[in-house]
C-alpha cells in the first residue's frame, strides 16, 4: 500500500522537492516506498531474458536510478502520476534489456542447452499480441484514465488508494474513475485493431 492519507501524498511531494535538492535521506524513503511495489510489477512483466530475483532487483534499481537521475524534469501531480511516470521508466529499461538481449544473447556453456525464450507470467496470461494492444491502448488514453488503470490493474491498488493517488474524493469515485477508463481503454485497443484493416 502506497497512499493512505493525504499526509502520505504531501509526504511524497514533500520528498520529492527534498530530493531534487540533493537530499540523500529523502532520495533513501521513495527508493524505500516504491523499490517492493516495482520489484512485484516487474516480476509479472519481466521479458523472457530476465530469469531471477537479482536481475528482476537490477532492473527495479535501474529504473529507480533514472528516476532519480531526471528529477527536475518530472512535475508531480499526483502521487498517480509519479507511480505511472516510474512504470514508464521501467517499460524503458524492460524494451532495452530485450533489445541487448537480441543483439548480445547470453553466453551458453558446455552442457548447457540455450534457454528458449520465456514469456513473462502477464504474457503467458494474456498473449503478447494483446500486451502490445494495451500498451498501444493506454498510450491513447488521457494521463489520468491511464493512471487510473495502472494503479488498479497493473499494481493492484484499492479503490480507496488510487482515490488518493488521484485526488478523487471517494472510493466510489475512484472506482467510476477506474470503470470509466477500463471502457475508454477497451475502445482505444478494439480502434487500434481495426484500423490497419481499414
Amino acid at each position: 500500500m502506497i497512499v493512505s492519507s493525504r499526509a502520505s501524498l504531501e509526504n511524497t511531494a514533500t520528498l520529492l522537492a527534498l530530493a531534487r535538492d540533493g537530499d540523500g535521506r529523502a532520495r533513501e524513503k521513495l527508493f524505500g516506498r516504491y523499490l517492493t511495489m516495482l520489484r512485484q510489477w516487474a516480476h509479472h512483466r519481466r521479458p523472457g531474458g530476465i530469469h531471477n530475483l537479482s536481475e528482476t532487483d537490477d532492473l527495479v534499481q535501474e529504473t529507480l536510478l533514472r528516476a532519480f537521475q531526471h528529477l527536475d524534469s518530472f512535475e508531480y501531480q499526483k502521487e498517480g502520476a509519479f507511480l505511472a511516470y516510474l512504470r514508464q521508466i521501467m517499460m524503458n529499461a524492460i524494451r532495452d534489456t530485450a533489445r541487448r538481449d537480441a543483439v548480445r544473447p547470453r553466453p551458453v556453456t558446455l552442457g548447457e542447452s540455450a534457454p528458449d525464450r520465456i514469456a513473462s507470467p502477464l504474457e503467458e496470461a494474456i498473449g503478447q499480441d494483446s500486451l502490445e494492444r494495451i500498451e498501444a491502448g493506454l498510450a491513447k488514453l488521457d494521463p489520468e484514465p491511464r493512471q487510473a488503470v495502472i494503479l488498479r490493474i497493473e499494481f493492484g491498488l484499492s479503490h480507496q488508494e488510487i482515490a488518493a493517488a488521484l485526488g478523487k474524493p471517494s472510493a466510489d469515485a475512484a472506482r467510476m474513475t477506474v470503470a470509466r477508463a477500463l471502457v475508454d481503454l477497451t475502445k482505444a485497443m478494439r480502434d487500434g485493431r481495426e484500423s490497419p484493416r481499414a
